[in-house]
């Protein structure tokens, strides 16, 4: 296992503004676009927030564990995942859809990342 240092601590304050932004998003979509966008629409605009939320928090807990290349691909993920959603939601163009795998992607990645380095770990 990586020792945490000045660069996961980095990735961990990332992650917390990263877990920030998922929440304000997320009383933004429930207070003000609940009454200008579709029902469908709405709902592409809460998964966004919440893989955004549960992906912000495992970036902190990954880097705050030293697992480095988890915490990026869990942030990446969050930047190619959910921000299309988003702007797809609020009627922005069409192909944003196409970049939303990428994102998809970089979550699992994530996450076999982290499930590799566990199993990796000497005790």
């Amino acid at each position: 296992m990586e020792q945490p240092t000045s660069k996961n601590f980095n990735l961990a304050a990332i992650g917390a503004f990263a877990g920030f932004v998922a929440v304000a998003l997320g009383a933004f979509g429930t207070h003000t676009l609940r009454a200008r966008i579709t029902a469908q629409d709405l709902a592409t605009f809460q998964t966004g927030v919440q893989y955004h939320l549960i992906h912000a928090v495992m970036a902190v807990v990954a880097a705050t564990l030293g697992r480095k290349n988890a915490a990026t691909l869990f942030l990446v993920g969050i930047v190619f995942f959910s921000l299309p959603l988003y702007v797809l939601a609020v009627g922005g163009p069409k192909w944003m859809g196409a970049v939303a795998p990428i994102g998809g992607l970089s979550f699992m990645a994530g996450w076999i990342f982290l499930g590799i380095s566990f199993l990796r770990e000497k005790r």
